[in-house]
């Protein structure tokens, strides 16, 4: 269901922005749907997949070697499950009632809004690879034995590659992806996942 809103999302999306001009064009937009899971571990298990929505702006679009900012909204929706029955220890407290709950599948929803910076290299008018750094902002509306539910912060690193199709790009990205709450509060183990975005990104001016 929600790849199949994707989709409808994104031809309306093309349809609208399809006829500018991209050689003329400082700022992109772009609509992204990612999927992943976590690294091998004997400690819990996280799928994830999330639609991520970009803004961009480019400092000198159309050089060999490019940089962008963009702000980028997102969605996550993971399922989670403690593996590892004395991840938590004795000596917390409730450690056998938390045990019981945590052990079970839990569906979580992540709002993340990050802040992106891109390297970008140009190596024809339609194709290019770029590196991505990414830091922001997050809410998780679920407690787990590794992250307690509220504030946190969401870092991503990334590769890609891209490719113009006239005035629209398609876009593909693996990423590596952190989240943890930096100590703010109680449980700070946090999630390691690999995951992988499919894009499309168009100018808006």
């Amino acid at each position: 269901m929600l790849f199949k809103t994707f989709a409808i999302v994104l031809l309306c999306y093309t349809g609208m922005y399809g006829q500018l001009n991209k050689k003329q064009s400082v700022y992109f937009i772009c609509l992204s749907y990612g999927i992943g899971g976590e690294f091998n571990n004997r400690d819990y298990t996280y799928t994830n997949n999330y639609i991520q929505g970009q803004v961009y702006y480019s400092f000198n679009h159309g050089k060999r070697w490019e940089y962008r900012l963009a702000i980028q909204p997102e969605v996550n929706f993971a399922r989670h499950r403690l593996k590892n029955y004395f991840f938590i220890k004795p000596n917390e407290p409730n450690f056998e009632i938390r045990r019981d709950a945590y052990i079970k599948l839990k569906d979580i929803t992540e709002y993340i809004l990050g802040v992106s910076f891109f390297v970008r290299r140009n190596f024809t008018d339609n194709f290019s690879l770029y590196a991505m750094s990414n830091i922001g902002p997050m809410i998780t509306d679920t407690a787990t034995e590794r992250l307690t539910k509220g504030f946190a912060f969401c870092d991503v690193f990334a590769i890609g590659a891209s490719y113009d199709f006239g005035n629209l790009a398609i876009d593909v990205r693996p990423n590596v992806r952190h989240v943890s709450n930096a100590g703010l509060n109680d449980s700070n183990s946090g999630f390691n996942t690999k995951n992988i975005a499919f894009s499309v990104v168009v100018p808006i001016k």
